[in-house]
């Protein structure tokens, strides 16, 4: 156990360090200066000096770039430009928000996408698979922003069930927490549910041709206990792999699903610093997102190898 999580954690570190390379290298990709753009066209020289001093962009490339990493090793984003404040401050009062509207469209499609597999495997070659199949591949084909905008039409302007935006934090209000919570956690989990469901169904198909399977049902045990109780645990292994990349999807919709629904969450401040030209605020929000995105893969990774010791000798 010890060997596997020294290979996933050098793992982890080299894309870090990648990652970390790729935000420091977005304000050179900007055309012209960061500075000036940033900047009105009615800014004077002086004012597009200072704001280059305050970036660092008067430094020589090395140092800028030991600079970035030393205030990475001490947790320093550098500061917002638009916020006037820590870019860190501004993450982790926003991380709260992102992390509970992943977690609830993660629960979405997990539920719906194994319900959704087991009852395709369950049925293979009949039309509830064909149908099960059909609709996965339309929900794979789903953009979010498209999605989003059908459930406030459908369920907030239409129906009048649901709020079409605006976030109501847990502690205040849970109710209303998910109230407005769950337009946004449907729309970003339905996407991912088609994923889900296609391996669900594979690994349930390979499970309930195992020996072990067809035993139990010799035995006359019903149906629904050979499935819930002896197939589903062992083919839910494979799906814990998936997990992970979904989690990394989830975070990378919740950019653009924040900004349908006007939730305060990262993916809108790091939206808002695009709009606005914030280049630390960008380029901390993106670091931040990868740390967060790795550390859960970590944890799925342990997960899997807990559950299936194979995984540590692999």
């Amino acid at each position: 156990m010890g060997h596997f999580l020294i290979r996933r954690l050098a793992g982890a570190f080299l894309v870090l360090v990648l990652v970390s390379l790729m935000s420091f290298a977005l304000i050179w990709l900007v055309p012209g200066d960061p500075a000036a753009a940033f900047l009105d066209a009615s800014a004077t020289p002086d004012q597009v000096a200072k704001l280059r001093s305050a970036l660092g962009l008067d430094l020589s490339l090395p140092q800028q770039m030991f600079g970035w990493y030393g205030r990475i090793l001490s947790g320093d984003l550098g500061q917002s430009i638009l916020l006037n404040r820590s870019v860190t401050a501004a993450l982790i009062e926003r991380l709260p928000v992102t992390l509970s509207l992943a977690a609830l469209a993660l629960a979405f499609a997990v539920f719906f996408g194994v319900a959704a597999g087991i009852i395709a495997a369950v049925n293979h070659n009949r039309w509830p698979d064909q149908a099960v199949m059909t609709t996965a591949l339309l929900g794979l084909s789903v953009p979010d922003f498209w999605l989003g905008l059908v459930m406030v039409l459908v369920f907030a302007v239409s129906l009048g069930w649901l709020p079409s935006g605006g976030f109501t934090p847990f502690m205040e209000s849970p109710g209303q927490w998910l109230r407005g919570m769950v337009l946004p956690a449907l729309t970003l989990g339905l996407v991912q549910v088609g994923f889900i469901a296609r391996m669900a169904r594979a690994s349930m198909l390979d499970t309930l041709s195992q020996d072990y399977v067809r035993t139990a049902d010799a035995k006359g045990l019903a149906k629904l206990h050979v499935v819930l109780r002896h197939a589903l645990p062992n083919a839910m292994i494979p799906i814990l792999t998936v997990i992970g990349i979904v989690s990394g999807a989830l975070l990378g919709g919740a950019v653009i699903v924040e900004q349908v629904f006007s939730i305060p969450g990262i993916g809108r401040l790091i939206v808002g610093a695009i709009a606005s030209r914030d280049f630390p605020v960008l380029q901390g929000g993106l670091l931040f997102l990868a740390v967060v995105y790795l550390a859960i893969n970590l944890v799925v990774d342990i997960l899997y190898a807990v559950v299936d010791p194979r995984v540590r000798l692999a």
